[in-house]
């Protein structure tokens, strides 16, 4: 596990989107589950804004991480957040974006998903492989859509199983923790002071971060990168990296 802290979400998105750039020109061909959330948000306008004639973008397959259970066009929708941020301002084809429907029944898209992973990508430890998954984390520890209350589903059989969020009941299609630590790397971007807490005791491997999925992510290649700011970092004490 490399840290890697910075002073503001602007300069995580900068360092994030190097090292991606880093990342496809070392390979012919990129598969990368995308996350939601505030801060990869950040990172697609830096990306769409910095990065737009400096990524081969038609080497690059996205996938998501996980989904709502809305349609492509409801502001709910990770995939819309994409396409506003950065699919929309690259030049990318289309056949290279793999979204979850999440118009679909979930537990169907779930099925149907998990077997678009094992058609499109490499299979490797007899698993679908990604180059790399981004993943956020929530406040209270959660990551893609596995929460600590059901944090059983990191552990299913499944590519892919159905979450449902626990205070509004929103139903959603996520990775399950096969898939995200088969990966050849894993990044976690993280900001904002109400992150710290649950940075901490994941970080000291304290006795409760064996509640928060977030702890669970640990690929099997040992690649993984936690891109933090100085406010999610608050509680640790390390070094910049």
């Amino acid at each position: 596990m490399e840290l890697k802290i910075y002073n503001s979400k602007e300069a995580v998105a900068q360092s994030f989107s190097e090292y991606l750039a880093q990342l496809v020109q070392a390979n012919k061909t990129t598969h990368i589950a995308l996350s939601g959330g505030s801060t990869p948000k950040v990172v697609f306008d830096y990306l769409s804004k910095n990065y737009r004639d400096k990524i081969d973008w038609s080497t690059v397959h996205f996938y998501w991480g996980d989904e709502r259970c809305v349609p492509p066009s409801d502001d709910e929708s990770n995939y819309k957040m994409t396409v506003e941020h950065l699919l929309s301002k690259i030049n990318i084809p289309n056949t290279n974006v793999h979204r979850v429907k999440g118009e679909d029944v979930p537990e169907d898209e779930a099925i149907v998903y998990g077997q678009l992973l094992e058609e499109k990508l490499p299979i490797n430890n007899t698993l679908p492989q990604f180059d790399l998954v981004i993943l956020g984390m929530g406040d209270d520890g959660h990551t893609a859509s596995i929460f600590p209350y059901n944090i059983h589903l990191w552990h299913s059989e499944n590519n892919c199983e159905v979450a449902i969020h626990p205070d509004s009941g929103q139903r959603r299609v996520t990775l399950t923790g096969q898939v995200i630590n088969n990966a050849k790397e894993v990044a976690f971007l993280v900001t904002g002071d109400s992150k710290s807490e649950k940075v901490r005791e994941i970080m000291n491997k304290e006795e409760t971060a064996s509640l928060y999925p977030a702890s669970l992510v640990a690929p099997t290649s040992g690649i993984l990168y936690w891109f933090l700011d100085t406010s999610a970092a608050k509680e640790i004490t390390l070094e910049q990296s």
